[in-house]
Protein backbone atom coordinates (compact mmCIF):
# COMPACT_ATOMS: atom_id res chain seq x y z
CA UNK A 1 0.00 0.00 0.00
CA UNK A 2 1.68 3.43 -0.97
CA UNK A 3 0.49 6.71 0.21
CA UNK A 4 -1.95 7.42 -1.99
CA UNK A 5 -3.82 4.40 -1.12
CA UNK A 6 -3.62 4.53 2.47
CA UNK A 7 -4.97 8.19 2.30
CA UNK A 8 -7.89 6.57 -0.05
CA UNK A 9 -8.72 3.95 2.47
CA UNK A 10 -8.93 6.41 5.16
CA UNK A 11 -11.34 8.68 3.68
CA UNK A 12 -13.20 6.05 2.74
CA UNK A 13 -13.18 4.22 5.88
CA UNK A 14 -14.15 7.57 7.98
CA UNK A 15 -17.43 8.73 5.96
CA UNK A 16 -18.19 4.62 5.80
CA UNK A 17 -17.69 5.04 9.66
CA UNK A 18 -19.48 8.66 9.75
CA UNK A 19 -22.55 7.44 8.96
CA UNK A 20 -22.78 4.63 11.40
CA UNK A 21 -21.75 6.94 14.10
CA UNK A 22 -24.18 10.23 13.37
CA UNK A 23 -27.36 7.99 14.09
CA UNK A 24 -26.15 6.65 17.17
CA UNK A 25 -27.72 8.45 20.18
CA UNK A 26 -29.58 11.02 17.86
CA UNK A 27 -33.04 12.42 19.49
CA UNK A 28 -35.50 13.64 17.43
CA UNK A 29 -37.06 17.13 18.00
CA UNK A 30 -40.21 15.51 19.01
CA UNK A 31 -38.01 14.06 22.04
CA UNK A 32 -36.69 17.32 22.89
CA UNK A 33 -39.90 18.65 22.86
CA UNK A 34 -39.03 21.62 20.80
CA UNK A 35 -40.92 21.21 17.26
CA UNK A 36 -39.81 24.18 15.13
CA UNK A 37 -42.23 25.12 12.57
CA UNK A 38 -42.13 24.31 8.86
CA UNK A 39 -39.63 21.14 10.03
CA UNK A 40 -40.71 17.37 10.54
CA UNK A 41 -41.01 15.82 14.54
CA UNK A 42 -38.92 13.41 13.33
CA UNK A 43 -36.04 15.99 12.02
CA UNK A 44 -32.82 15.95 14.59
CA UNK A 45 -32.21 18.14 17.35
CA UNK A 46 -28.91 19.64 18.06
CA UNK A 47 -26.52 17.02 16.56
CA UNK A 48 -23.03 16.96 18.58
CA UNK A 49 -20.81 17.38 15.77
CA UNK A 50 -17.65 17.79 17.77
CA UNK A 51 -17.98 15.03 19.60
CA UNK A 52 -19.18 13.02 16.48
CA UNK A 53 -16.21 13.82 14.48
CA UNK A 54 -13.58 12.84 17.34
CA UNK A 55 -15.54 9.41 17.30
CA UNK A 56 -15.51 9.10 14.00
CA UNK A 57 -12.13 9.89 13.46
CA UNK A 58 -10.61 7.63 16.95
CA UNK A 59 -12.54 4.52 15.49
CA UNK A 60 -11.26 4.95 11.85
CA UNK A 61 -7.77 5.19 13.02
CA UNK A 62 -8.03 2.16 14.92
CA UNK A 63 -9.78 0.16 11.84
CA UNK A 64 -7.12 1.90 9.11
CA UNK A 65 -4.22 0.63 11.71
CA UNK A 66 -5.44 -2.77 11.69
CA UNK A 67 -5.89 -3.01 8.22
CA UNK A 68 -2.35 -1.44 7.27
CA UNK A 69 -0.44 -3.90 9.55
CA UNK A 70 -2.24 -6.79 7.64
CA UNK A 71 -1.20 -5.29 4.36
CA UNK A 72 1.97 -3.49 5.34
CA UNK A 73 2.97 -6.55 7.50
CA UNK A 74 2.00 -9.29 4.63
CA UNK A 75 0.05 -10.88 6.52
CA UNK A 76 -2.45 -11.44 3.96
CA UNK A 77 -0.51 -11.08 0.68
CA UNK A 78 -1.98 -11.01 -3.08
CA UNK A 79 -1.48 -14.44 -3.87
CA UNK A 80 -3.49 -15.38 -0.89
CA UNK A 81 -6.40 -13.26 -2.34
CA UNK A 82 -6.16 -14.84 -5.75
CA UNK A 83 -6.06 -18.20 -4.24
CA UNK A 84 -8.72 -17.43 -2.07
CA UNK A 85 -11.41 -19.10 -4.55
CA UNK A 86 -9.94 -22.44 -4.71
CA UNK A 87 -10.28 -22.34 -1.04
CA UNK A 88 -13.65 -21.88 -1.33
CA UNK A 89 -14.54 -24.53 -3.45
Amino acid sequence: MNLTGGIVLFATLWFLTLFVVVPIGQRSQADAGEVLPGTHAGAPSGVPWRRKLLWTTGITTAIWAVIAYLILGDVITRADISQLDQLLR
